[in-house]
């Protein structure tokens, strides 16, 4: 029998692969895999009223010690934080409010009651300040680190809900906040774990070390080990009118994540490399470590800003809101997806993002 290896299809194209057959037995499930979040309707149980025109959303994460986080230089509060957090995200995505979580983790040998007292810190910090209940989960012994796996509801009224297949020709391409930042923050991080290594192979880093490295770079550093999901946005929407026509959060990077919205909504995008928001913190350190910090823009991960779509009669209620950036313009299908550089030359996007069954170091 021929063997296919995972790699070969990329995390998405396997859950593609995987899921493509499924068909719905429940009448309350209405959008299943493909979009951050999936949506139910229990209205025929909530009895009349305004709940009928209330959904459900549900999203789910897993972290994996090793893939996802390194615990030599990941604080365990930082950690649980982040956690809750980037699934918060995933329902602001969809335009609506997480309400409650669960928590299963996976414990091996080496972590005692106290540091998991930290990592639970961190998510509680994280509940408190999104207004989200903690509900529920699941532990188990593990035989490789820590392992944490999160399960977000959250709701929406049904028209509020924005999927990613609602883009159209001639519509706005817009991101919030900046973008390669928190992979900046990442490469810093790697750069002093690999010179604490270097300099002594018997000496154990510790989190404390190195701290001069990390002087007047405290924002990359936050926008890995601490974001936030951008609830901020959605609010700004709302109050200026705006309904995003397609949204996803930029997790896999802003090439990746345009690459989803294109491919369901069945249309093509350019976007300007001078549009592209970007720290300067993050330039100059792109700069002393020789990374295109446009090439760090497009497919960095783990920024977890908003990427939107939105009618171009918008424009101007857009204009005035702040950290939202207009970056291009969605085109037809045929046009492929492309970015303009400063010069005017046309390039084709490419999504060299994280892919979780290859090797991303």
């Amino acid at each position: 029998m021929a063997r296919t290896e995972i790699s070969t299809l990329g995390e998405f194209g396997l859950i593609r692969h995987l899921t493509e057959n499924i068909k719905f037995h429940q009448p309350s499930s209405c959008k299943g895999v493909g979009d951050d979040a999936a949506v139910m309707n229990f209205s025929a149980s909530c009895g009349a009223g305004k709940e009928k025109d209330v959904r459900v959303l549900m999203t789910t994460d897993l972290l994996l010690e090793g893939v996802h986080f390194n615990l030599e230089y990941v604080p365990l509060k930082h950690l649980g934080y982040k956690a809750a957090v980037v699934n918060f995200s995933d329902i602001y995505a969809m335009n609506g409010m997480p309400t409650q979580i669960t928590v299963s983790l996976g414990i091996s040998q080496r972590f005692s009651v106290e540091d998991l007292e930290e990592l639970y810190a961190g998510i509680r910090l994280a509940c408190e300040h999104y207004h989200v209940d903690l509900v529920g989960g699941d532990t188990s012994a593990s035989m490789t680190g820590l392992t944490i796996s999160i399960t977000c509801v959250g709701v929406a009224h049904k028209d509020d809900i924005v999927y990613r297949n609602g883009a159209k020709e001639n519509d706005l391409i817009c991101v919030s906040g900046n973008l390669g930042t928190a992979y900046m923050g990442l490469q810093l991080l790697e750069r002093e774990r690999y010179a604490l290594h270097s300099k002594d192979a018997n000496h154990t880093p510790t989190q404390g070390d190195n701290i001069q490295a990390f002087e007047g770079r405290e924002y990359l550093l936050e926008r890995q080990l601490k974001p936030e999901a951008r609830k901020d946005i959605i609010a700004e929407l709302k109050k200026a009118g705006i309904k995003p026509t397609a949204m996803m959060d930029v997790s896999d990077g802003l090439s990746s994540e345009l690459m989803h919205i294109c491919s369901q909504s069945k249309v093509g995008c350019s976007i300007y490399e001078d549009k592209l928001p970007i720290d300067y913190q993050a330039a100059a350190l792109a700069e002393e470590m020789n990374l295109n910090i446009v090439t760090c823009c497009l497919n960095g991960g783990e920024d977890y800003e908003l990427l939107f779509t939105c009618d171009i009669k918008d424009y101007e209620k857009l204009i005035p809101l702040e950290d939202i950036y207009i970056i291009g313009h969605i085109t037809k299908q045929e046009y492929g997806l492309n970015l303009i550089g400063r010069n005017g030359e046309e390039l084709e996007l490419h999504a060299q993002g994280w892919n979780a069954f290859k090797n991303n170091k």
